[in-house]
């Protein structure tokens, strides 16, 4: 009898070298493969893969749900979900990046929506954030700072202080190190938001916590292109908000001289790629978010990034002013309405034709 039962519990045979593994079933390695290619699919093709059998249709439904959780595809501190009452669409559909980039055409594939065994998006580890690449383009001379611990008074880097539309940090010039106090906005999202669908405005960005006057929400993110390429692409989406639904997310800078003369053109379009300031509506009060170019040492070009204007209350829709409006009769046709609702409303969006 206790022979018996030792036979029945001794230990799985040994593989001798060059024996083939054991086979995976069938079932495994296609639920490997659907979890590893369906979450890079954008919203149609995942559609289209949901029809072909109910297994996949499970699975499209789950990484839906699970899009929906963060925006951010947790590259930012907090998730950032997706609340729609109005209508079926779960979230919106775009490539995350918390920092400018070069143009990049076609926009990569981005792994969006799979769950981990605990729950939670596993992060990609494609997407990691280096401080280089915060500052997307950098001077070939990344000289800065050499302070230990930054003060006002002593730091070359707070020259600007006080100035309120605009602003300089330490980068990846400096000697100091991430936790440095001048860096605020270089740590990303750290206040509660949330995107919420509207149905005039379409998605909102809402603060989904009380934020205190003066805090950082975001900069705008998305890909840095030529004038040339700006307007190509503008082109493109005036033809497409023509005949559907359809809202670009390209910001025009212009940063000017104490003469009142632009010396500086960015063109940022977080149509394809951006973060979650594509989705800050324009607001003819001016909003309750101050904007503020922020240079940082050994970094090319600014960064437009937002400050809380006032405090705000949780529920409250983050906005700001894109611009001034001149309606005249040559761009009367091509202009834009404005929905935001405030009492001086001039129901027209600021753009360039505007």
């Amino acid at each position: 009898m206790v022979a018996e039962k030792m036979q029945r519990e001794s230990p799985p045979k040994k593989r001798c070298l060059g024996e083939a593994p054991d086979i995976i079933p069938a079932t495994e390695l296609f639920f490997r493969c659907a979890n590893l290619i369906l979450p890079c699919l954008n919203p149609q093709e995942l559609g289209a893969v949901s029809q072909t059998c109910k297994t996949l249709s499970l699975i499209s439904k789950s990484i839906t749900f699970h899009r929906s959780l963060d925006a951010a595809r947790s590259l930012e501190n907090l998730s950032i979900p997706f609340h729609n009452s109005i209508d079926s669409q779960r979230y919106a559909y775009f490539i995350y990046t918390p920092f400018q980039i070069p143009a990049s055409s076609p926009p990569p594939r981005q792994w969006w929506g799979a769950a981990t065994e605990c729950g939670s998006e596993s992060r990609p580890c494609f997407d990691s954030v280096s401080e280089r690449g915060r500052f997307g383009v950098s001077l070939l001379d990344e000289s800065g700072c050499e302070c230990e611990r930054c003060e006002e008074g002593y730091c070359k880097c707070l020259a600007f202080v006080g100035m309120e539309e605009i602003g300089n940090e330490c980068g990846s010039g400096c000697g100091c190190g991430s936790d440095c106090s001048n860096r605020v906005t270089q740590k990303g999202v750290s206040v509660s938001l949330k995107i919420v669908r509207d149905e005039k405005k379409g998605w909102c960005l809402y603060a989904d916590q009380l934020i205190k006057q003066g805090q950082f929400i975001c900069e705008y993110a998305g890909e840095l292109l030529t004038t040339d390429e700006a307007h190509r692409r503008q082109n493109i989406y005036d033809k497409l908000r023509s005949t559907q639904s359809f809202a670009s997310a390209l910001l025009v800078i212009r940063e000017h001289l104490p003469s009142g003369q632009a010396c500086l053109r960015i063109n940022i379009d977080a149509t394809r790629i951006g973060n979650v300031a594509r989705f800050i509506n324009h607001s003819c009060d001016g909003g309750n978010l101050s904007t503020v170019l922020l240079r940082s040492s050994g970094a090319l070009l600014p960064r437009l990034c937002f400050f809380a204007a006032r405090d705000i209350i949780a529920e409250e829709e983050l906005s700001f002013s894109y611009g001034d409006v001149r309606v005249t009769g040559e761009n009367r046709d091509n202009k834009l309405n404005c929905c935001c609702g405030s009492s001086c409303c001039l129901g027209t969006l600021p753009c360039e034709n505007t």
